[in-house]
């Protein structure tokens, strides 16, 4: 996953970023690849043609100046990214979430629920877009394993797809999601 801070509120663009984690990740040049995107919009980067095609799946995000991507060989793959604020967390989680989320969220301290709802609505987004369907069809209400910064863990209801936080004590909450199992998350930020 790779991270790149823009100037002010312009974000770096992503296909810089999705062509540095890709050519990272397949150990080759970025002139070799070709970004395009699924039909839902989801964007792919290729490389090769015919029988020696490779394509990766890949997911971005954007918030506040900040894009994060995030490439995977091994299959889908979803990221979400929040800047850190203040905001009406249990209001907004009466709406929008599972009642157990509801309920996990009332019972934390009332300094971090904003964080907590956040890290619960990164989660949400970067499984849907894992899953190709973003939170269509209910998926602000589809319940998310309580946030463990630091490693993926399976999503209740939902086989095979995997989410995780990495280090969210500062400005920004980040999520990655994965299909297919646990996998090692490697995040290189770009200055």
């Amino acid at each position: 996953m790779w991270t790149g801070r823009g100037i002010g509120t312009r974000p770096v663009p992503a296909g810089r970023l999705l062509r540095q984690a890709a050519a990272g990740l397949l150990g080759c040049p970025e002139a070799d690849l070709v970004i395009s995107h699924r039909p839902g919009g989801a964007p792919l980067v290729e490389r090769g043609t015919g029988l020696g095609r490779v394509t990766v799946p890949a997911s971005v995000s954007r918030h506040g100046g900040v894009t994060v991507v995030a490439v995977r060989a091994d299959g889908p793959v979803g990221v979400d990214v929040e800047r850190h604020r203040c905001l009406p967390a249990l209001g907004l989680a009466r709406r929008w979430y599972d009642p157990s989320e509801v309920a996990w969220l009332a019972a934390r301290p009332e300094a971090g629920r904003d964080r907590d709802f956040l890290r619960l609505w990164t989660a949400k987004e970067a499984v849907g877009k894992a899953l190709g369907v973003g939170l269509r069809a209910g998926g602000s209400r589809r319940r998310m394993p309580v946030p463990d910064t630091g490693r993926l863990r399976p999503v209740p209801d939902v086989a095979g797809i995997w989410v995780g936080h990495l280090d969210s004590s500062g400005a920004l909450v980040l999520a990655v999601a994965v299909v297919g199992g646990e996998a090692e998350v490697v995040v290189v930020e770009e200055a």
